[in-house]
């Protein structure tokens, strides 16, 4: 079984940061391109920053100079650093892996994909 389990959200003031964490947990041997998307009440999920396995960023327009999205694969764990926060902000966050080859006991090597942990609500006051 393989699970990304993320934290570090919660409730803060506008221009206050918050960091993201994403850990994937189980036999996991690579994940490839690791995401943030965002949820806010009644819109549509949106990507907010993207990282690759060759550390290659892409970020949404809307948090550009703000937010910085890092990865560190030895402790197969991505973060958003989130700065200079706005109300507009406030949403549940979702990490996302697009592709994990991972060991099952089992049936031997398999591959998961398009994978998202459970969401962190991130709420930021005027």
């Amino acid at each position: 079984q393989v699970r990304l389990v993320g934290s570090g959200g919660g409730l803060v003031q506008a221009g206050g940061s918050l960091r993201l964490s994403c850990a994937a947990s189980g036999s996991i041997l690579s994940i490839n391109t690791m995401d943030w998307y965002r949820q806010a009440p009644g819109k549509q999920r949106e990507l907010v920053a993207s990282i690759t396995s060759g550390g290659s960023t892409n970020y949404a327009d809307f948090v550009k100079g703000r937010f910085t999205i890092s990865r560190d694969d030895a402790k197969k764990t991505a973060y958003l650093e989130m700065n200079v926060l706005r109300p507009e902000d406030t949403a549940v966050y979702y990490c996302h892996a697009d592709r994990m080859l991972y060991t099952d006991q089992r049936m031997g090597d398999r591959v998961a994909v398009d994978f998202y942990d459970q969401g962190t609500q991130v709420t930021v006051s005027t």
